[in-house]
């Protein structure tokens, strides 16, 4: 049976794996089923993780398993390509922040899965490249390419001044 810390350090990481398995799934509801079969196999195999190692790298292996799993069984369904479904999971906000962050999450859409896998594991949640680069089981200069990559495209994607201090601040130049 787990200890009372491990099961206080797997409720601490809850946040983190919730937003990798919303990253990588683009669903809130499908991520929330990816965090809890994550989090039981996790606690069904605690005598596997290896104190001293980073919990939140062993977990998001887990999750990022599960949802590779899952996503080589769903080869057959239809892909929401035209981005209906994934509208329908968002409500349009009424502040410029909702539009920036609804511009984000098209232009994350348009990534390659690996550098939006990398950008979230790096950018979002706060991992180290060893971190991430242990996750995806490839190299750390593959890590630094892919996050490199998956930067600037989003720049481009976001029509970004690079120069701007904020992306308002870059919208307020290409409009004036």
């Amino acid at each position: 049976m787990p200890s009372a810390s491990f099961k206080d350090e797997l409720l601490a990481e809850i946040k983190n794996l919730r937003a990798f398995a919303i990253s990588l799934s683009g669903s809130v509801s499908v991520a929330d089923d990816l965090v809890q079969e994550a989090l039981l196999r996790a606690w069904s195999k605690s005598e596997r993780f290896q104190p001293g190692t980073s919990l939140r790298a062993w977990l998001f292996t887990i999750l990022r398993n599960i949802y590779y799993s899952n996503y080589r069984k769903r080869a057959r369904e239809v892909q929401d390509s035209d981005g209906v479904y994934a509208r329908r999971l968002t409500v349009p906000g009424d502040q410029e922040s909702h539009l920036d962050l609804e511009d984000f999450r098209k232009a994350m859409t348009k990534l390659p899965a690996e550098q939006r896998e990398v950008l979230t594991l790096i950018g979002a949640s706060g991992l180290s490249y060893e971190e991430a680069a242990a996750i995806c089981g490839v190299e750390i200069g593959t890590i630094k390419s892919r996050l490199s990559r998956a930067r600037s495209r989003l720049v481009e994607l976001l029509g970004l001044d690079e120069t701007a201090d904020t992306p308002v601040e870059a919208r307020v130049r290409r409009a004036g």
